[in-house]
């Protein structure tokens, strides 16, 4: 038991330090749950954000790797994805982010990410149906939506593009970027 309790502790301490910032003493506890009980991805995980924050991205990937292989979710691919992103490699991230939503549809990083390089790619048709998925299981969040509108709005579909703007300013009137596409689109 003391075992699993050990690798439990650490890792929330090397999640808290993380939080603050302070990289070393993340490291440090990450590590600690890495000596500390059986072999589990989510240390590598935080070790890996660590390394991304040091801007060591070799490293980073070297263990997200590590991860992976251990356990391939959501966390891996989008991690291994947003590397392969800041390296050039495209394709290679692209399909990294289509992986880390089909396993968790929620995973805002792998979206985000997604829904940048459907642009830079011209594969906005493609990546739509991710927005939607999304939107089914959160159709609050107006990031999501004013994105899918973006998606629409460069693709022509104007009318669509306009319904999605509606209920993004319908639950936030203020909403600055959603204004201004309107504008456009109605231009």
């Amino acid at each position: 038991m003391s075992g699993h309790l050990d690798y439990e502790i650490n890792k929330e301490l090397g999640e808290c330090y993380l939080f603050m910032g302070e990289l070393d003493k993340a490291e440090e506890y990450y590590k600690k749950a890495i000596g500390s009980n059986g072999v589990h991805p989510d240390p590598y995980i935080g070790l890996a954000t660590v390394a991304v924050q040091r801007g060591a991205l070799e490293e980073a990937l070297a263990l997200y790797r590590k991860a992976h292989k251990i356990e391939a979710t959501d966390k891996s691919f989008a991690g291994i994805g947003l590397i392969e992103m800041e390296n050039g490699n495209k394709d290679e991230a692209y399909s990294m982010f289509i992986q880390a939503l089909d396993a968790n549809p929620e995973n805002m990083v792998a979206l985000f990410s997604l829904i940048r390089l459907g642009h830079e790619m011209e594969r906005l048709v493609e990546i739509m149906p991710y927005l939607e998925n999304y939107l089914e299981i959160d159709p609050e969040k107006s990031e999501v939506r004013y994105a899918l509108a973006g998606c629409l709005a460069c693709l022509e579909r104007k009318d669509e593009a306009r319904a999605q703007l509606e209920r993004v300013l319908e639950a936030d009137p203020d909403n600055e970027a959603a204004k201004e596409l309107l504008d456009q689109i109605q231009a």
